[in-house]
């Protein structure tokens, strides 16, 4: 299948693994674009030590285009920018809106800019800067999201910009693919379904509590960092809803420490980044430090499966998902049920019980 997307990146199939921190490392990222998938490696919770080796690990694996993921906001954003580049990594995608001079040193380069973001606006913004796609999450998806669901938010942003969109949020299978495609996009991302793969390097006790767990059994929350966040309900964040601002403060101090301590950052750089998240946001200094050491609450459960410590980010699929495919399997299905959607309307339509298009 052919897409505005498989040609801008190279890949066989209009389908992204996105990169979850913790999760998208160079296991779960080789085994996407061996698929046929654009594999997306998380960098920040790597040193750019390990995200050098990360990527040359996914490179050694498999000769088919991939990713990394960027944070837009972080000190060394342009070290990092520049380690893809002396690499070849085909595609930079970012969490946050880039600057115009970071999109404009990646082009230059030749590397393939795609930013995620989720509002119109953001997506104007972004194209207008010169990004070559745009991933656009509705409220559907896990981790930081916003309130608008994907049906509403993607043909917006589809009729207000003109590069290529892909659709993140609610995706899951095949149907899901045709349905986004319905609406102008030009592929669809997935984050939890990749992360519930046999390929996914999660401990089995998480993937059996995510498996577990019914679409009401997946929140929203701003008790963990200040800002929406759709995860697992867990005891932490339980707890986390039920303390008080000096317990907060306590706690996101300790984590702070930990996160210090894991990513080599000195205390001075954690408050810089701090201060650049609660810019124009009504964060208290807990949430603030929470918002800068959220990767040690997802380490808890990603790389230790502590599920009782840990914050388990989660779109609203996790509710309907029933197994762990590999990556090519599950790339596989998608395409092939996604084939089938086509045919059976193609048949619809040419029977005369759906009308003309236009």
């Amino acid at each position: 299948m052919e897409t505005a997307l498989t040609a801008l990146v190279g890949v066989r199939h209009p389908i992204v693994q996105t990169g979850m921190g913790w999760v998208a490392g160079p296991r779960l990222v080789s085994a996407a674009a061996r698929a046929g998938a654009l594999g997306i490696l998380a960098s920040a919770t790597m040193t750019p030590e390990q995200l050098r080796a990360a990527v040359r690990e996914v490179k050694s694996r498999t000769d088919a285009p991939f990713g990394v993921n960027l944070r837009a906001d972080a000190g060394d954003a342009a070290e990092r920018v520049r380690l893809i580049v002396e690499e070849g990594v085909r595609v930079a995608s970012f969490a946050l809106a880039p600057s115009r001079e970071l999109i404009a040193r990646l082009k230059d380069a030749g590397v393939v800019v795609i930013p995620s973001v989720g509002a119109r606006r953001h997506a104007e913004k972004v194209a207008a800067w010169g990004a070559d796609a745009v991933i656009v999450q509705g409220g559907e998806g896990g981790g930081h999201t916003g309130d608008v669901a994907t049906t509403v938010l993607l043909p917006q942003v589809v009729d207000a910009v003109d590069i290529p969109v892909v659709a993140a949020g609610g995706f899951l299978d095949g149907r899901g693919l045709v349905a986004a495609l319905s609406y102008g996009a030009a592929g669809i991302a997935m984050g939890t379904r990749f992360l519930l793969t046999s390929d996914s390097t999660v401990p089995d006790p998480v993937k059996a509590r995510y498996l577990a767990a019914g679409v009401k059994d997946i929140t929203v929350t701003t008790a963990v960092d200040g800002l929406p966040h759709r995860m697992l309900r867990t005891e932490l964040v339980t707890a986390l809803e039920r303390s008080g601002r000096a317990g907060a403060l306590l706690r996101a101090v300790r984590h702070a420490a930990a996160f210090r301590k894991l990513s080599g950052l000195s205390w001075s750089r954690m408050v810089r980044d701090g201060l650049a998240m609660k810019h124009g946001r009504d964060l208290s200094w807990s949430q603030v430090l929470l918002a800068a050491n959220t990767p040690v609450l997802l380490k808890a459960s990603m790389v230790e499966g502590r599920t009782d410590l840990g914050v388990m980010a989660s779109g609203q699929v996790a509710g309907v998902i029933e197994d762990l495919p590999s990556c090519a399997e599950l790339v596989g299905r998608v395409m092939a049920e996604a084939e089938s959607v086509l045919a059976r309307l193609e048949q619809l339509h040419g029977s005369g019980t759906l009308p003309p298009a236009g």
